[in-house]
Formats: C-alpha cells, structure tokens, sequence
C-alpha cells in the first residue's frame, strides 16, 4: 500500500496561484493512478483532478475550466496539482489521493488518502 502527504495549500488571494504536491511512498508509485479531491465548508467532497498510470489519461472536474493542471513525477514519487485563476468558491481542504490501477471515470475506486492541506482564497 501507499501513504500520502500533500503540502503546498495555504491563503491567496482571488486570481492568485497556488501549487500543491503529493508526495508518494509504500510501494511503486508507477502502478497507481493519483487523484486530487477536495471538500469545501458545508460540501460534499468533490474530485478536482486525476492522472492514470504513467500519465496516459488525465481527468478534471467540470469546475477546473482549464484553470488547474494536474501532473506525476514516478521517479521522484510525487504528484502536483497546479492551480491558477482561484475564487472564493476554490476554498477546501485539498486530498491526495491514490488507488491501485486506473479509475474507468477518473475519480472511483481511490482508497489511499493524505491528511489534506487547506486552500483559502479571499476575495
């Protein structure tokens, strides 16, 4: 299995920028695809964006309108997430998430989870 940690959240101001990374460890990185998901105030949590294995396939949700780029390093183990062009409604704690295989829709089947690291962004 895998274990998860996420940096790179913190606060920005609306039409900022921000990155966050997972870093990836416990078994070999190649053979999962990643997820990013997310869960705002109130929220149920929502899939922001994944990439399958060896980065193939990338998913995103209807939401992200081009403003996120989800990308894998294998070698190094880690996964980003960059974001621009954030609003107040981008505001959540943000998961890394992992699930052995590729998801048929992007976003089932992710059963490893980071502790998350919030975004907060001000208007």
């Amino acid at each position: 299995q895998v274990q998860l940690m996420e940096s790179g959240g913190g606060s920005v101001q609306a039409g900022g920028s921000l990155r966050l990374s997972c870093t990836v460890s416990g078994d070999t990185v190649s053979w999962y695809s990643i997820g990013w998901f997310r869960q705002g105030p109130g929220k149920e949590r929502e899939g922001v964006a994944s990439i399958s294995r060896r980065g193939s396939g990338t998913y995103y949700g209807d939401f992200v309108k081009g403003r996120f780029t989800i990308s894998r390093d294998d070698a190094k183990g880690m996964a980003s997430l960059q974001m621009t062009g954030l609003n107040p409604d981008d505001t959540a704690m943000y998961y890394c998430a992992a699930r052995f295989g590729d998801s048929s829709d992007g976003f089932s089947g992710y059963n490893y989870w980071g502790q998350g690291t919030q975004v907060t962004v001000s208007s």
